[in-house]
């Protein structure tokens, strides 16, 4: 039997009124981008209020999110079999808006088979793209305590990385690989002796592992950085962010490319003009958590590309 994962696409409506917000962006020939289509609920709103002539092009790695998308059937609608790092390739000036919803989906999160989930027993695979690339056990093979804390620490902002790290390096050692999230869960609970209320002592571990073998954070930055190119003056950069690593990566960029950039060898030349204009910040209202817990980390920033295209 086929299981059908569900998914709840976070801040839906407001993610799309502040992508389509410019008015004078509305019209037909304009190109909007979905850097993560995952199941496909911001592209079929997206679509829904684009007018004829307009068009929408998505991105994801997910080979299951490449075939959710072939049941939309839209001429206007063209979706890219890769990360959103790849969205510099979209001509200079092109875009009237981008829109980057972080994170993983729940079917993701729920199907065991990912590997992305501690909460089940499967495979620990935790890639994207699972027809390319390192899977989480694979890179554990042969890591060594070192590099699994850095990764620990650094992407997970887990305070005992080090001890994670020996006891996975003993435990392969002792009885071989760890194949499966079961295991490593195990290995992680029982090193992990304290941990915040509710908080199973496997999240930042598994959070910092699924960062780490994805490049999610170099990506992020990469994309970020493509959007100030594709973008004409005017579009919209909205991006929804689910931990505070991310966050603050989409926080400085906007902060960075809001405000005039003054010469210090030069006190009397002209400031180069800044390239953003810093919008909102939008957090899931309560209704909206209280119906879809893992909205509750959700934060949106927006942001509008100025006339300064240099």
């Amino acid at each position: 039997m086929t299981t059908t994962w569900q998914h709840t696409t976070v801040l839906l409506t407001e993610a799309v009124d502040a992508l389509l917000g410019n008015a004078g962006l509305t019209a037909e020939k304009n190109i909007y981008v979905d850097a993560t289509f995952g199941r496909g609920g911001h592209s079929r709103l997206i679509l829904s209020r684009l007018p004829e002539g307009a068009a929408l092009i998505a991105f994801d790695k997910d080979v299951e999110a490449i075939a959710e998308a072939a049941s939309i059937k839209d001429a206007r609608f063209s979706i890219r079999h890769e990360g959103f790092r790849n969205l510099g390739e979209l001509p200079a000036g092109s875009i009237a808006g981008v829109l980057m919803d972080l994170g993983i989906s729940s079917p993701q999160i729920d199907n065991p088979d990912r590997g992305f989930s501690f909460r089940f027993d499967g495979p620990l695979d935790m890639r994207m793209d699972t027809t390319r690339g390192q899977s989480v056990a694979e890179w554990l093979a042969t890591a060594s305590v070192d590099q699994i804390t850095e990764v620990v620490r650094d992407y997970g902002e887990e305070r005992f990385a080090f001890p994670i790290a020996k006891a996975i390096v003993a435990r392969r050692q002792e009885r071989g690989p760890i194949s499966s999230t079961a295991d490593l869960a195990g290995i992680v609970a029982n090193t992990v002796k304290t941990r915040e209320p509710g908080k199973d002592p496997a999240t930042r571990t598994f959070q910092a592992l699924r960062i780490f073998i994805n490049a999610e954070l170099e990506e992020l930055e990469q994309a970020l950085e493509a959007s100030l190119e594709v973008l004409k003056p005017g579009g919209r950069l909205v991006v929804i962010s689910f931990h505070s690593l991310e966050d603050r990566i989409v926080k400085q960029f906007i902060a960075k490319h809001s405000k005039e950039v003054y010469d210090r060898r030069a006190p009397f030349a002209v400031p180069q003009a800044m390239k953003l204009k810093s919008l909102e910040r939008i957090r899931p209202s309560d209704a909206e958590v209280s119906a879809n817990p893992r909205a509750r980390s959700a934060i949106m920033r927006v942001a509008e590309r100025t006339e300064v295209t240099a």
